[in-house]
């Protein structure tokens, strides 16, 4: 007996020391209130179709705007429509390309033309190519200068291969002097063929006797038909 009484006592501290829970304060009140107020609103509906939400009594509303929001939501007529919210627009797609090629589409592309109208449009494009065939250069008419370019192409021999005699008085350095009268080597080698060249060399342009003055060189020219 005396257990039992101790237990007891011992519960009732148990309780006196328990910290009472506070309200949650989240705006309800219980469910069977809830209930009992949410069949008061549905019976004033269904006897007055034109009654307006101010004559509704209250539900549990709480004074949080978000959960009486969400609370009017939730009791609101099926079919009625989610109130919009304001603010930014939804993004709307892009379903106008005006301006934009759309060439590289095939889906695009193959409902404007078939595979065989670009097949006629290719050939219709050929024949319309003209092709040019390469013709003599003409001779300059400010100029009764030696043409260079066909001089050039009329010559296979590398440049320093001697072909010609030149006298024995003739040396790199006269030759380099006499060069530097010229301003490019496309003139002197002008004035070495108008002076007898490549055979002759009365300016003295071409000491080692190749045929080119002045490190004139007739590669670029040989490169253009293939030499």
């Amino acid at each position: 007996m005396t257990r039992i009484l101790l237990g007891g006592a011992a519960l009732l501290a148990l309780a006196a020391c328990t910290t009472p829970i506070p309200d949650s304060g989240a705006g309800f009140n219980d469910y069977d209130s809830y209930q009992a107020e949410r069949a008061q609103r549905d019976a004033v509906l269904e006897s007055s179709p034109a009654v307006t939400s101010s004559e509704l009594p209250p539900a549990g509303r709480s004074d949080d705007p978000a959960v009486a929001a969400a609370t009017s939501v939730l009791d609101a007529p099926a079919g009625t429509p989610l109130p919009t919210t304001t603010g930014t627009p939804a993004p709307q797609s892009v379903t106008d390309s005006s301006g934009l090629s759309e060439e590289n589409s095939f889906d695009a592309v193959s409902s404007e033309r078939t595979i065989e109208d670009d097949k006629t449009l290719i050939q219709q494009n050929r024949a319309q190519y003209e092709v040019v065939a390469p013709t003599d250069l003409p001779a300059r008419p400010d100029s009764d200068a030696p043409n260079i370019v066909a001089y050039a192409l009329q010559t296979n021999n590398p440049v320093g291969t001697p072909l010609y005699s030149r006298s024995a008085f003739a040396s790199e350095e006269k030759g380099q002097r006499n060069c530097a009268k010229y301003e490019t080597s496309d003139r002197a080698q002008e004035a070495f063929l108008s002076g007898g060249g490549p055979e002759k060399d009365r300016n003295g342009l071409d000491p080692d006797g190749d045929g080119f003055a002045c490190s004139w060189d007739p590669a670029p020219f040989r490169a253009v038909r293939g030499y």
